[in-house]
């Protein structure tokens, strides 16, 4: 589950709320979003069939979007390595359309396991991928080889080999001219596209530096349960453990670093920087940092500082900001100054009484939209991929305390998912014998 948009489902919370909140309230969806071409067709339109793959939060709300985008998508089959996960997701799902004919996944189409995804991938036009982000390479490959369009959530890879794997696959996608949306949502809102427009007609000039957060109390925790395998408990817990999530810095905290190489127009050359973990340092806890600080330095010269934490009762900020040579902007403001402080742009006064649309269904929208126009191809996953590798980098530093490198960070052998999982599979990572795993340590861990 992607917790980017998501809040934790309690127990007073029907599946319908449910949905609405994993999915649907962030940012408010507005029929006005979607696309006239996705909803005035008129005659004949060919049914396109959907298919999920991973059905935690961020899967069902997403198969929502990916329902509300076209009226003529049916969900036809859902896959997910624990059966009560897609149960619950169909659930909620059927009862948000309340008997809509838009929900038609038979129970011989209800797949669990491992090799789950094949079986639902083959039955679709168009899959949504959302299990832990250590699976996606396997995942978008997969369905890329059968030619499915496809949303997938971000990161799209948890090491360098997953990242290699993924260009290797968006290189064929495109050939094959099939759409790939990315949930790097921020590339759909519109304040941060008319915001870039600024920045491209040179409104502040030549970005220099910037400043990225993501500084949080952190997410859910799953505790051990009696007669769980080590593996069933590692991927029911699965952000604490860097095969399945690759640590917040590049599970959450990569919306922000995709802004500044989005902004900037490049990526990184190099990245140093410091961590470790103060407060989440418990036993379901994993092995993963509470806290990351980066320097990304850019090809042009621009420095940017990365920072992001999960300690409760600290000063929060998901926020980006940039300094250019004739200004600076605070895109959480949307205001764009001079170097004297003199507004040059405000976004909210520019839409004063406009609600935005939700980048969480507008990238749905766009993605059936191209599927149905075959005007454009949407090509997101080379980004997604650069971007996902940006963020391990900046774990690899923070883990290392060294300098590393983009060609050091792509070229790296660092393979975290092991191949051909399965539930009699040993998990990746072992405790010791007191239940705490082994944690990386700046100036002792290294990477190749």
């Amino acid at each position: 589950m992607d917790n980017q948009g998501t809040n934790k489902k309690n127990d007073s919370v029907t599946r319908r709320s449910f949905v609405k909140t994993t999915g649907l309230v962030t940012g408010g969806i507005l029929a006005s979003s979607i696309p006239f071409e996705a909803m005035a067709q008129t005659g004949k339109v060919e049914k396109l069939k959907l298919a999920v793959v991973g059905c935690g939060g961020r899967g069902t709300g997403a198969t929502v979007q990916a329902l509300t985008a076209d009226a003529d998508v049916e969900l036809v089959a859902m896959a997910d390595a624990f059966k009560d996960r897609l149960q619950g997701s169909l659930g909620a799902i059927q009862e948000h359309f309340e008997g809509e004919r838009k929900i038609k996944v038979k129970e011989k189409n209800q797949f669990v396991g491992f090799n789950a995804y094949k079986k639902a991938i083959d039955m679709a036009d168009v899959v949504v991928l959302a299990t832990p982000p250590g699976f996606r390479p396997l995942h978008f490959e997969y369905a890329i080889s059968q030619d499915k369009h496809v949303f997938m959530e971000k990161p799209v890879a948890t090491d360098p080999v997953g990242v290699r794997r993924v260009l290797k696959t968006a290189k064929l996608a495109k050939e094959k001219k099939l759409n790939v949306v990315v949930g790097l949502q921020r590339h759909y809102q519109k304040k941060y596209i008319n915001i870039l427009d600024q920045v491209k007609q040179g409104t502040m000039g030549k970005i220099v530096s910037g400043q990225v957060y993501w500084n949080s109390g952190g997410v859910w925790v799953r505790e051990r349960q009696k007669g769980q395998s080590e593996l069933e408990y590692q991927m029911r817990n699965w952000y604490y453990f860097n095969w399945l999530c690759g640590d917040h810095i590049l599970e959450q905290h990569i919306h922000n670093i995709d802004v500044a190489n989005w902004f900037i127009g490049e990526y990184p050359t190099q990245a140093q920087g410091m961590g470790g973990r103060e407060a989440r340092n418990g036993k379901d806890h994993g092995e993963i940092f509470d806290h990351h600080f980066v320097e990304f330095t850019y090809p042009t010269g621009a420095v940017i500082s990365s920072q992001c934490r999960h300690q409760k009762g600290c000063h929060n900020r998901v926020d980006e900001a940039f300094q250019g040579s004739n200004g600076g902007v605070v895109i959480s403001k949307g205001i764009i100054t001079d170097l004297n402080g003199t507004e040059k742009f405000n976004y909210e006064k520019q839409n004063e009484g406009q609600q935005d649309p939700n980048p969480y269904q507008v990238e749905h929208d766009r993605l059936f939209a191209a599927i149905r126009s075959k005007s454009e191809v949407l090509a997101d996953a080379e980004n997604g991929a650069k971007s996902t590798l940006t963020a391990i980098m900046g774990r690899m530093a923070t883990y290392s305390g060294d300098m590393i490198t983009w060609d050091q960070a792509l070229n790296s052998d660092l393979q975290l998912v092991p191949d051909n999982l399965d539930w009699d599979s040993i998990a990746p990572t072992l405790p010791d014998a007191d239940g705490k795993y082994k944690i990386p340590v700046p100036g002792v861990t290294k990477f190749s």
